[in-house]
């Protein structure tokens, strides 16, 4: 059978998250969270090609990332393809732009597979509502059902993966550094020692919260105190950022990404803000990045204002 090609080319964005409470382990080995998560202008770029034939072929533009089935874009492909009534006799490839850091928290890993999700869906015409996405998601980790939905900047809980959307940050930036510290996420929730007993008033106070009732001064992360422990780097960044004039500090996800929040105003966002990027650059190494909130929905991962090449083509039928 023939099928015409077809191919997308999107955005998958990296998140942070500004607060992130454990709540208790469940039966099925995630644990619950209570999490305020942030999309940034930080982004992997992700094409995707179908063919006529079967298998998924994926590449990757960094040495550092596998090309197997150990790589969440390819079993979210997987997932997808097993899911659809229209994928029979197509084959896809996966290129994957890799511009995140792997493994530092930043969602780097849930956000290709999210993204491809999204992708596939727009290919084959919308076969799957945003709900079935999100279902689809669940299964491949905590993160990604945050990675298939539009929005920019949520509150969610269980396992990522019921959310609330509230307004991204647009009066700050954030300075993001990594130093090539590997984090495995499986190994900080089992070193994790779950407690309440100062939690709860902090925990009640969050839960109330509403779009316009959000505040950085609720900025915390339970699984700091389990990565900071065994890599000291992470609170020595957090005072080198508080050096150089952010407000805030906060250690990403499972870690090590630390980012510090700076005020968006006129001189910071020109010279001085370029000055301080420099600065710690020259301390910590090529992984720093200076990055804003994305605002507003990104339909299916696409940057507003930018057009990375999409190209749209009839979704693959058998011919008549």
């Amino acid at each position: 059978m023939d099928y015409t090609k077809n191919s997308i080319c999107l955005y998958a964005p990296a998140k942070i998250n500004l607060f992130l409470h454990v709540v208790g382990k469940r039966s099925d080995g995630y644990h619950n969270l209570i999490t305020w998560m942030q999309k940034i202008d930080l982004c992997d770029v992700i094409t995707l090609e179908l063919s006529s034939g079967d298998g998924i072929i994926f590449n990757c533009n960094s040495s550092e990332i596998p090309l197997d089935r150990s790589n969440l874009a390819v079993v979210a492909a997987e997932a997808f393809f097993s899911a659809s009534s229209r994928s029979d006799g197509c084959a896809l490839k996966i290129f994957l732009e890799k511009k995140i850091p792997a493994a530092a928290g930043l969602g780097g890993g849930s956000s290709d597979a999210g993204t491809v999700l999204k992708g596939l869906n727009i290919l084959f015409e919308n076969e799957f509502s945003e709900a079935e996405l999100i279902v689809m998601a669940r299964s491949l980790g905590a993160d990604v059902p945050f990675f298939v939905v539009d929005h920019a900047a949520v509150i969610a809980e269980g396992i990522g993966d019921v959310m609330k959307p509230v307004e991204s940050l647009t009066n700050v930036m954030f300075v993001l550094v990594n130093t090539n510290i590997f984090v495995s996420t499986a190994w900080v929730f089992q070193n994790l020692t779950l407690t309440s007993a100062k939690k709860n008033s902090r925990l009640s106070c969050f839960q109330k919260c509403d779009a316009v009732s959000l505040s950085l001064d609720l900025m915390h992360n339970d699984l700091e105190q389990v990565t900071s422990k065994r890599y000291s780097e992470i609170d020595q960044i957090k005072k080198t950022l508080l050096t150089v004039g952010a407000s805030r500090v906060l250690m990403s996800g499972s870690g090590s990404t630390v980012f510090g929040v700076f005020p968006k105003t006129d001189n910071l966002i020109g010279i001085e803000m370029t000055g301080i990027v420099e600065k710690i650059h020259k301390q910590y190494g090529e992984k720093v990045f200076l990055c804003s909130a994305i605002t507003g929905a990104w339909p299916s991962g696409k940057a507003p204002g930018f057009d990375p090449g999409i190209r749209r083509f009839e979704p693959c039928r058998p011919s008549q």
